[in-house]
This record gives C-alpha cells, sequence and structure tokens, in this order.
C-alpha cells in the first residue's frame, strides 16, 4: 500500500500450488508467495508489476535465501566500519579518565572545545561526502576514509599539547563525515522500507555495541599505563587507531556496492533485486549524476527539514550521554576502571532494547509510535537523573533508560526519513541532510556538561531532556504532514500524464508514492 503503484489495482489471485512446490534443488520457491497481496503485510501490486517480479525471479533460489545472502554481505561489514567510526570518535570520553586532561593542561571548558571542533567538518562535509560516495563507489569511498580516521586516531595518541588536539579532533570529523549518512544510504539501497528498519536499528545499534566495546576496551588499555613511558590514556587511541586503520585495508575489497554493481550476485539475482525495490520505493535512476540542481530541489520540500529536526532533538541527549556518562559515573566515586566497567551494561540494554522496538515497528509496518515510545523511556530517564540525588541504583537505572530511550528512537527515525525519500538523489541528499543537520545538536551538548555543573550536571539534563521535546514535536509534525499527504494524492485520484522519466525525477514527490507512516 506503499510506494509506487498502479492508480486501478486489480486483485492478484493468489499462487497456484505449482508456483510454490519445490523446485530441482528441494528449495521452496515462496518469491510470488511474498508478494501475494491476500498475505497481511505484503503490500498490493498491480497485475503488470507482479508479473514482472515474477518474469525476473531468479531460478533456484527463495526470496528469503537471496535476501540472507544479501544480509551477510552487506550488514555485517557496515556495522562493524561504524563500530569503530563511533569508537574513534568517542574514546576521548575514556581517555579523559585515564588524566587525559592533566596530560595536555586542559582548562576550564577546553575540553568541551575539543569535543565540538570534530562537529564542524562533520556537518559540513555530510552532503559533499554522499555525492561522492556514489562517484566513486562505496568501497572505495568507505574503506578509504575509514583507514584516514584510523591514522588521525593514532596521532590523536601522540600529541603533546591542546593545539595538537583541536588539530586531530578536526580532522577526525572531516574523515567520519561519510561514515553514517553513507551507510545509511547505502542500506536503503538495498531494502524494501517495510524490511529495513531491523537492519537499520542492528547497524546503527553498533553505536551501543561500540560504546559498551569502548568501555570494556578501554579498562583494559588502561592497565597499559607507563609501557613506553606512555600513560594509559595514549594507548586507548593509538591501539583502536591501529586497528581500525588495519581493517579498512581488509575491508576495500568486502564492502558492498549499490545493487546495480554488486559483482558478487548474479544477473537474474540483481535484476530481482531491482524490480523488488521498485515496485516498493519506484525507479531510483541510479545511472545519473547527482546535480547541484538535485540538491537545491530536495531543500523545497518542507518535510526535508522536520527530518532535520527530528534528528536534532535526539542528538544532544545520545552524545551528552556517549560523551558524559563516563564523567557522571565518576560522581558515584567509582575508580577510572570501574567507571568503564559500569559504562558497559546500560550500552548492552540499549542495544537489546533497540532491536526489540525495530522488530515491533518491522512486524507492524509503522514507525511514528516506535520513536515515540523509546523518548518517552528516555525522558524518564532522564527526569531520574534530574530530581533523584540520594539513591544511586536509581540513578543508575535512569542512565540505562537514557541509553536505552535514545538509542532506540535514533534508528527508527533515521529510517522512517530515509526510506520516505524516492530515489538514489533525494535520498543521498535527504539522508546527508539529515545527519548533517541533526549533528549540530551535537554541538550543544558538547558544552551542555560543564565541569561547573558537576556533580549534578542540571543544567545539562535540562538541555537533553529539551532535546527530546524538541525531537517528539518534529516527529508528531512528520507524521501529520505525511499522514496529509497521503490523503490528498488519494483524493486527488487523477491521472496527471506524467511519463516514468518524470515520475523517476521526482521521487517521492510524484503523485503515485504513498509515504509510510
Amino acid at each position: 500500500m506503499f510506494g509506487f503503484r498502479n492508480k486501478k489495482e486489480p486483485h492478484v489471485p493468489s499462487p497456484s500450488t505449482s508456483d510454490i512446490e519445490k523446485d530441482s534443488t528441494g528449495i521452496k520457491n515462496e518469491a510470488n508467495n511474498f508478494y501475494n497481496p491476500n498475505l497481511p503485510g505484503t503490500g498490493q501490486y498491480g497485475t503488470a508489476q507482479y508479473d514482472e517480479l515474477h518474469a525476473v525471479c531468479p531460478p533456484h533460489t527463495t526470496e528469503r535465501a537471496l535476501m540472507t545472502k544479501i544480509d551477510l554481505r552487506v550488514i555485517p561489514f557496515l556495522c562493524i566500519l561504524y563500530v569503530f567510526a563511533f569508537l574513534d570518535r568517542v574514546n576521548i570520553a575514556n581517555a579523559r579518565s585515564f588524566s587525559l586532561a592533566k596530560d595536555l593542561d586542559l582548562q576550564n571548558n577546553e575540553y568541551n572545545t575539543a569535543l565540538t571542533i570534530f562537529f564542524v567538518p562533520y556537518i559540513l562535509f555530510e552532503i559533499p561526502s554522499n555525492i561522492l560516495l556514489k562517484k566513486f563507489s562505496p568501497r572505495v569511498w568507505l574503506s578509504g576514509c575509514m583507514f584516514m580516521f584510523g591514522v588521525v586516531c593514532i596521532c590523536q595518541g601522540l600529541v603533546t599539547s591542546y593545539a595538537g588536539l583541536l588539530v586531530t579532533r578536526f580532522f577526525l570529523g572531516v574523515f567520519e563525515a561519510g561514515m553514517f549518512p553513507g551507510c545509511f544510504y547505502l542500506i536503503g539501497m538495498w531494502y524494501k522500507r517495510s524490511e529495513a528498519q531491523r537492519r537499520y536499528s542492528f547497524f546503527f545499534s553498533s553505536t551501543t555495541l561500540a560504546g559498551a566495546f569502548g568501555g570494556l576496551l578501554a579498562s583494559a588499555i588502561g592497565k597499559m599505563d607507563g609501557i613506553r613511558n606512555y600513560h594509559g590514556w595514549r594507548w586507548i587511541f593509538i591501539i583502536e587507531g591501529i586497528l581500525t586503520a588495519v581493517v579498512a585495508l581488509i575491508f576495500f575489497f568486502f564492502i558492498p556496492s549499490f545493487p546495480e554493481d554488486a559483482t558478487w550476485l548474479q544477473d537474474s539475482e540483481r535484476e530481482y533485486i531491482k524490480a523488488r525495490l521498485q515496485i516498493d520505493q519506484g525507479r531510483s535512476a541510479a545511472e545519473r549524476k547527482i546535480t547541484v540542481r538535485d540538491v537545491g530541489r530536495v531543500f523545497k520540500d518542507f518535510k526535508v527539514f522536520l527530518g532535520g529536526l527530528m534528528y536534532f532533538g535526539l542528538i544532544i541527549p545520545a552524545y551528552g550521554y556517549a560523551f558524559f556518562a563516563p564523567a557522571i559515573l565518576s560522581t558515584y566515586k567509582y575508580s577510572p576502571i570501574q567507571t568503564q566497567l559500569h559504562s558497559v551494561p546500560p550500552w548492552a540494554c540499549a542495544f537489546a532494547f533497540a532491536m526489540l522496538i525495530a522488530f515491533c515497528s518491522d512486524y507492524a509496518q509503522h514507525r511514528f509510535l516506535f520513536t515515540i515510545l523509546p523518548i518517552l523511556v528516555s525522558m524518564a530517564g532522564f527526569l531520574i537523573l534530574l530530581f533523584v540525588h540520594s539513591n544511586l541504583p536509581l540513578q543508575y537505572a535512569g542512565l540505562f533508560l537514557v541509553a536505552m530511550g535514545a538509542y532506540s528512537a535514533m534508528p527508527v527515525i533515521i529510517c522512517w526519513f530515509n526510506m520516505n525519500l524516492g530515489g538514489h538523489h533525494r535520498r543521498a541528499v535527504g539522508s546527508a541532510w539529515q545527519v548533517g543537520f541533526g549533528n549540530v545538536g551535537g554541538i550543544i551538548a558538547t558544552y551542555a556538561f560543564l565541569a561547573k555543573d558537576a556533580p549534578r550536571y542540571t543544567a545539562g539534563l535540562a538541555i537533553c531532556l529539551g532535546g527530546l521535546g524538541v525531537s517528539a514535536l518534529a516527529c508528531c509534525a512528520y507524521a501529520a504532514a505525511v499522514s496529509w499527504e497521503n490523503g490528498r494524492r488519494e483524493r486527488a485520484g487523477v491521472d496527471v500524464g506524467l511519463t516514468e522519466w518524470e515520475k523517476t525525477e521526482l521521487g517521492d514527490m510524484s503523485p503515485d508514492y504513498r509515504y509510510l507512516l
């Protein structure tokens, strides 16, 4: 019921027994069965679309087997890539627990400024990076950027002054700019909207795994304090940077490309993937380059700005937690090693909760309510941290709620917005814009928790709570906008005589397109 479709949708009969019987390999072919409009949650397609998909169905395989093959090639490599990206970005919070500020003689809010400088190039280079990703292919662009930010992370462990720290944080932002929107853009070009959320959430939840892994790794590496006259915080940067650079060299050969260019798929498999995505989302126009005019067209749609606000509001508490959870935990009188270890369980619970939300969202084929619920969970956590000061176990539980809520809502918001953008051009620009504008919230987060506000950090917690409110309101406005637009297009019910090429150029602005709520 969402995506491009014929104006008149005739009934399509269920596949006959011969359509779903076992083939010569003994594997049941369920491709037609998946697209039967009589089955729940499959959507409705016209006869021509159904026949087109049936015609290109790969022989001797099933849709489930093909999607598993794609899952194993696309998702794991991107998850590992982003684990390292997020780890290299936030490990400065772990390093701070091991005398980084003392060794570099950081005064007043200089630590916060070092966090902020990362976001300047990170925000500015999001859209150019996605355009370059399409030009050079994901394999080349993502692995190259990964290698470079690994090298910068190593350099971060060798700096001897505040100025050196600022320079390395700046270039870390330059090379990490393309990671997040690029991976989301790439994932979105492989999957239908009804099946994308659990893939998005699993990928995004690699950040929670990075947070948990980072705490464990930092607690272990911190014990290297004094080796080669380097304090433990330097080894955190050096070892994690070396690991990143080595993995990047290996990933050059394994990071997947777009479906149209995937040499690891058979020709029939590529055609099948293209056909099923076209039915769900319309033609992608992958063959055409992105122009400045394409970028301008995207920003004529006011819903694009709502997408940015949805993400912006959540970035504040998400980065507030990532950068300052160790500092908050240290106010509970834990040692540096205990602080790192206590930071792990909230991240682990956030991963589990995010995947639960993702599976429920895909099952319901609905996004809006699955953004609001986690936001409310995170709000509850911040309210506990704001108003409960004498109950240590409850305060610690508040950190769980903060992480679980924020890091579960973010992938749903990104998937909802990205998968509602039709075609390569609108999705490449729109996804980069959402992440780029949203990360302005990261700048706010870096100055939300100041040393002078310890141990209660009242101002920072209140700012994070406000960010969640902004995100919730933007989600409500976006849901109302797409609902109204779907209704308007249904009521219009008039074939305006657009050619297929014109519909492709319009993407989700085509009168045939229906948004997912």
